[in-house]
């Protein structure tokens, strides 16, 4: 049985910012490209059966900065919809609604969490019978990636609130004595390989 891999993207300029970011289409900075091509020791190795892209461009271009060949990108990867909250960030719209939670409230004019979860099930469903015959990789964003796992081990999707995902990680779900498990979470990039120190004799 293969493994489902959850690959965020790397940093954009609203991401840095903790501005919340789903339909506007931003490109990655500079830092959000060396994160994706340094994804690429993470995920050496291994072969997919499948590779699904959200179609926004910051995702995208993650997967070809790692290395992945996208064979398709699917709509139900995109970002939670934040509808009239899309680029505030939650210490901004705290400040005028200091009860709004996203995980359990949804977004105005957006998504409710249970929208986003039909949107990961959905995904799950076309790609859990793959697993069969290999691996296969899903590259998107953080909070509809979050529900995703969520939704593998059968929580509801506020339960994604649980589960922090950083810019330019990968997240592993798989199984154990045929149960459906998260095997690593949030894992990011390995730094890059350092100077062998040096060890010559003082004297």
């Amino acid at each position: 049985m293969g493994e489902l891999l959850l690959i965020r993207h790397g940093e954009t300029t609203w991401s840095a910012s903790h501005r919340h970011t789903s339909y506007t289409d931003l490109e990655l900075t500079p830092d959000g490209e060396r994160q994706a091509r340094a994804l690429g020791a993470l995920l050496a190795g291994r072969r997919f059966v499948r590779v699904l892209s959200s179609p926004r461009q910051r995702a995208v271009r993650t997967a070809q900065l790692a290395g992945l060949v996208v064979d398709a990108t699917d709509p139900d990867l995109a970002e939670w919809n934040y509808g009239e909250y899309e680029g505030r960030t939650t210490t901004d719209v705290h400040a005028e609604n200091p009860h709004w939670n996203l995980w359990a409230d949804g977004a105005p004019g957006g998504e409710s969490p249970a929208q986003v979860g039909e949107r990961a099930d959905r995904v799950l469903a076309a790609v859990a019978p793959l697993l069969d015959r290999g691996s296969a990789a899903l590259v998107g964003h953080g909070h509809s990636l979050r529900v995703i796992g969520a939704r593998w081990v059968g929580l509801p999707p506020s339960a994604g609130g649980l589960l922090r995902l950083d810019t330019a990680t990968a997240s592993v779900l798989g199984h154990e004595h045929g149960r459906r498990v998260i095997l690593r979470w949030n894992q990011p990039a390995p730094p890059p390989a350092e100077a062998a120190p040096d060890r010559t004799a003082r004297h």
